[in-house]
């Protein structure tokens, strides 16, 4: 027997629009900025007035909750697609405020002239202008008298031939009469099917994550708190990357400011580190494995309806436990001194940029484990090696790039347990002898200079205090901050006169930090003759390469910075073999000090 997935019906715009008014069908995106601008409002209001298809809203129902009495209560229907049109409709036609990028309640207002049928956004000269209807929302109103209103209008403009405007305001108004299809998921199907049909009914390609859906579920849920809760990670989020918003929603959110949330994430208002700067999802996935020990976001969607995973029931218990774990879980991850002193750890490793963090997954599983560690009242300096030690191993094995839920639930089951045994097996089976001296140098064979190897070897200098190449002073340290040159040992132009192509002149170990003197200084020049006048600059020669002037200062200058000794000798491609190897090396002896 085929289960039906969904049901397709026609509905009047103005019945769907009813729906919303009255909460029938929920629209979780009502409290984030509108994606649209103005003109696209425009447009979508034309293409309603011309009768050209707007395509399918979509929306999938909540299941029903058995209540604490035994009664069972309905499940509202959430709209995961057909936000933006469902919200331009509210805004332009019914007056609603919406929520623009900057966080201010606007009203889209949409001009329309019934003499060209033509529609525009409301500006100054239009609302000066007689043959403009400035705010078509005022004929959507209740008290709207049609036949007063176009007598005047004529009037104003002159206009003999009444009938013509009378049509084409009618037919304005009637635009709430248009069909438009909904497309309605049972709430018996899981999120993986929800995606699915979602990704393939939307023609615009784009995809809904579980994050997304689990979003909707919290925004929809006022009677938990849902609401706040999602203006919490929203506004943290948006304070995170603008903390100039601050002020703004002290002025504007009258209603958040007194919540507990907005009380633990005022810090943002003077917070400019970039370092962290988490997405909605990246906060959910956080605060949800965290505290619920679990990996997949699919169970944080079905627990916020109440499911219960052994009776396969809805309970009403079970949505207000859920709701109130993950508000603690937000609020820990918000949490000032949480936050603060998480960075802090990552600083410690080297990892003092945002450009040295590529792995959004490794940084939120360090994040859960520092969180997780804390609540057990382990030791903060045992935290701190332990969160430091598993971010590493986590960004040089790709631990998180696939699959990264089922390593999250895995991993935070066996952390869970015994977070100390754990790490060191896992330390031990994964960063064996054999890691250190063949999979590692291996990784090295690369020209992507935002390899994940890469970034943990400047972290690596950055940690042991490491000179700039050929710098006397200048530290790896200072290059990263002010974005320092990458500099080729072989010189590109020397190695592309050699014959070799764009994938072996950029290898990853054919790069260090320096400072741009230095990198313009040697130019093209070969190794063979720069190393040649470097030894010369060294034995009381001019200075011509940064300000080392002692032959051991050099050769300890070429230590930190993995350049074999007598490289002025070396082939490229047995230079690029020794130095994988030494960096391999020196991340090694890194690691190890964490």
């Amino acid at each position: 027997m085929i289960i039906q997935k969904y049901s397709v019906n026609q509905y009047p715009i103005q019945h769907v629009l009813t729906w919303v008014q009255s909460g029938e069908i929920a629209i979780p995106e009502i409290q984030r900025p509108f994606v649209w601008n103005s003109t696209q409002v425009r447009d979508f209001i034309d293409s309603l007035y011309n009768g050209y298809p707007v395509g399918y809203l979509i929306a999938w129902r909540n299941p029903n909750v058995r209540l604490k009495d035994g009664t069972t209560s309905q499940g509202k229907r959430i709209l995961i697609d057909g936000q933006q049109r469902v919200t331009a409709l509210m805004t332009s036609l019914l007056g609603y405020k919406i929520i623009n990028k900057d966080y201010e309640n606007v009203k889209i207002s949409i001009a329309f002239n019934p003499i060209e049928r033509k529609f525009e956004v409301k500006n100054p000269a239009i609302e000066k202008d007689a043959r403009w209807i400035s705010d078509i929302s005022k004929i959507f109103q209740e008290d709207f008298k049609l036949h007063q209103f176009v007598n005047s209008f004529c009037d104003k403009n002159n206009i003999n031939d009444i009938d013509l405007v009378y049509e084409a305001i009618e037919s304005l108004r009637g635009i709430v009469n248009n069909p438009i299809g909904l497309i309605e998921l049972s709430s018996d199907l899981d999120i993986d099917t929800v995606t699915e049909i979602f990704i393939r009914i939307n023609s615009q390609g784009v995809i809904l994550s579980q994050a997304d859906f689990a979003m909707s579920k919290i925004a929809v849920n006022e009677k938990y708190g849902g609401n706040i809760l999602r203006k919490a990670i929203d506004y943290f989020c948006h304070l995170a990357v603008a903390p100039e918003f601050y002020n703004q929603l002290v002025e504007r959110d009258k209603e958040f400011t007194q919540s507990e949330y907005f009380n633990k994430m005022s810090w943002l208002k003077n917070e400019n580190d970039d370092l962290y700067d988490p997405s909605y999802t990246d906060m959910l996935r956080v605060a949800f494995t965290y505290k619920f020990k679990r990996g997949r976001l699919e169970d944080l969607v079905a627990l916020l309806s109440g499911r219960n995973f052994e009776t396969r029931e809805y309970e009403e218990e079970i949505a207000e436990e859920s709701f109130r774990i993950l508000s603690e879980g937000i609020k820990d991850y918000i949490t000032e001194n949480n936050f603060k002193k998480f960075v802090m750890i990552l600083r410690s490793a080297g990892f003092i940029d945002s450009s040295l963090v590529r792995s959004q997954n490794a940084i939120n599983f360090a994040y859960i484990l520092y969180l997780t560690l804390r609540e057990m009242r382990l030791n903060q300096a045992k935290i701190e090696t332990l969160v430091r030690k598993w971010f590493v191993l986590s960004v040089l094995t790709s631990r998180y790039s696939g699959s990264p839920e089922s390593k999250f639930d895995y991993d935070i089951k066996k952390i869970a347990q015994d977070p100390e045994q754990y790490i060191r097996n896992t330390i031990s089976a994964e960063l064996s002898d054999a890691f250190w001296n063949l999979e590692l140098p291996q990784q090295m064979n690369t020209s992507v200079a935002s390899s994940p190897t890469f970034n943990v070897f400047l972290a690596a200098q950055v940690y042991m205090n490491d000179k700039g190449f050929l710098s006397k002073d200048i530290t790896v340290r200072d290059l990263v901050t002010i974005k320092g040159d990458f500099h080729h040992i072989f010189p590109k132009e020397y190695l592309k006169k050699q014959g070799f192509n764009r994938g072996m002149y950029n290898q990853i170990a054919n790069y260090v930090m320096t400072q741009s003197e230095i990198n313009i200084g040697i130019g093209s020049k070969a190794p063979s003759v720069y190393f040649k006048e470097l030894y010369d600059q060294c034995n009381g020669g001019k200075l011509k390469y940064g300000g080392i002037n002692n032959i051991d200062k050099l050769k300890e200058n070429m230590r930190m910075n993995c350049i074999p000794e007598g490289i002025e000798n070396m082939d490229y491609i047995d230079f690029l073999e020794e130095r994988r190897k030494m960096m391999a090396q020196k991340i090694k002896e890194y690691f190890f000090k964490l």
